[in-house]
């Protein structure tokens, strides 16, 4: 029997009259209509949003902006994930807000001064509690609608957050390697 609460990999359905503003947020722009893994095309997009940040922006516009950002578009993925279900169907893979929102928390704790790689990191971070879903993310999907959709995501990034954190507190300095 198929787990309940794995992303459901139908297609979406043609023909129905899904409303567009809430079908861009749910895909997170589009990007989750890309061919082969919806949800790191939709980390890879909060990536592409935010780079400007990182590239120009100081350190408290970066932590402001990208806050903003995760709780605006957190909101709005939310409902948009769950009007999402009633036209694809539960959990829908090309619903990937949710990995757009978690890759942003993920990402908090790459400021301006960290080094680019870290970026990356934070991707590699990310997907990896996202895909495997240990330490309780799993059950964050037993919530109903876009809450269960949005939860594990953004506990993944939690956690990716704390392991950069905990990176940049012990190992990283403003100046370079400690």
């Amino acid at each position: 029997m198929a787990n309940p609460y794995r992303k459901s990999t139908v297609l979406p359905p043609e023909g129905k009259n899904f409303p567009l503003f809430p079908k861009l947020i749910a895909t997170s722009f589009g990007a989750g209509f890309l061919p082969v893994a919806p949800g790191t095309w939709g980390a890879l997009m909060a990536i592409v949003l935010w780079l400007p940040l990182y590239l120009w922006a100081g350190t408290a516009a970066t932590l402001i902006v990208t806050s903003a950002a995760i709780i605006v578009l957190g909101i709005l993925g939310t409902w948009a994930s769950s009007v999402s279900e009633k036209y694809w169907g539960p959990d829908p893979v090309v619903a990937c807000v949710d990995e757009t929102v978690g890759q942003w928390i993920s990402l908090l704790p790459v400021l301006p001064f960290c080094p680019w790689w870290e970026i990356v990191l934070s991707l590699a971070l990310f997907r990896f509690f996202d895909i495997f879903k240990p330490l309780g993310i799993r059950a964050t999907e037993k919530l109903p609608r876009g809450y269960g959709m949005m939860a594990d995501d953004v506990l993944a990034g939690i956690y990716s957050a704390v392991i950069i954190l905990l990176l940049n507190q012990f190992v990283i300095t403003p100046h370079g390697m400690a």
